[in-house]
């Protein structure tokens, strides 16, 4: 009897870590495989209403600063490699980020939109929202006006209040545990790059290290939260030790 219960609770546990699984399994290469790539067709589908919110995010402050621009990129990638032509839809990306983050007052629109995409999936919810707030947390600091975005974008997802804080608190506590590099030699050692290297190779070196610690939003389906902080701390002490080393340069 004690046999028939334990197989039962493995059963469903199993079960469950199957259904958990499966949640993420939308967007993967084979579920894109048949997809028409247009303008319009990328910009209603999850992930193009997701490229509109991250432009909103990226801009609340007035500016998409260096690093968001470089890791905003490198999400084009990631995502565009989904689709059946990754170049055209690369510029279809691009197209609705740079048009996006000029426009003001549609945020809750596209987020209800999201939210009624996904069918209120609390698992993609997660996922989305906790993208957006990384990246309004990789530049260092969070603005306002990046938090009024935020909030704003969480309340339409009808994204629960509680679990929001929660993650906004977890990057905080992160981001005040990362330490600037004592000195300008560490710097130069966490980029792998010497003292005598131009500055073109040490350029070349950061974005090659940026590009591999990057919070990836494909990749990290399925993922718990403390996959997205190492990711963002780690592209944060990658870029502090960079802008140290222009600063020294000067």
């Amino acid at each position: 009897m004690g046999n028939i219960i334990l197989l039962a609770i493995l059963g469903a546990v199993f079960y469950w870590i199957f259904k958990s699984y499966a949640k993420y399994t939308d967007y993967s290469k084979e579920a894109f495989k048949n997809f028409s790539v247009s303008k319009e067709s990328i910009k209603e589908s999850d992930l193009g209403l997701f490229v509109a919110l991250v432009a909103k995010v990226a801009k609340a402050d007035g500016k998409v600063d260096a690093l968001e621009a470089q890791l905003v990129g490198i999400m084009f990638d990631d995502i565009s490699a989904l689709f059946p032509e990754p170049h055209k839809t690369k510029e279809i990306l691009k197209e609705i980020f740079n048009e996006e983050k000029e426009i003001s007052g549609n945020t809750q629109e596209i987020a209800r939109k999201l939210a009624h995409s996904i069918k209120r999936d609390k698992a993609k919810q997660h996922h989305f929202m906790g993208f957006l707030i990384q990246l309004s947390f990789v530049d260092g600091e969070v603005s306002k006006s990046e938090e009024s975005v935020l909030a704003s974008i969480a309340e339409a997802l009808e994204f629960d209040p509680k679990v929001y804080h929660a993650i906004f608190e977890q990057f905080e506590k992160m981001m005040h545990n990362i330490t600037p590099k004592a000195n300008i030699a560490d710097a130069y050692k966490l980029l792998g790059v010497n003292e005598n290297d131009d500055m073109d190779v040490i350029k070349k070196a950061y974005r090659k290290l940026v590009r591999e610690y990057h919070p990836d939003i494909i990749k990290s389906q399925g993922k718990d939260d403390a996959y997205m902080q190492e990711a963002t701390a780690k592209t944060q002490e990658i870029n502090q030790a960079y802008e140290m080393i222009k600063s020294h340069r000067k």
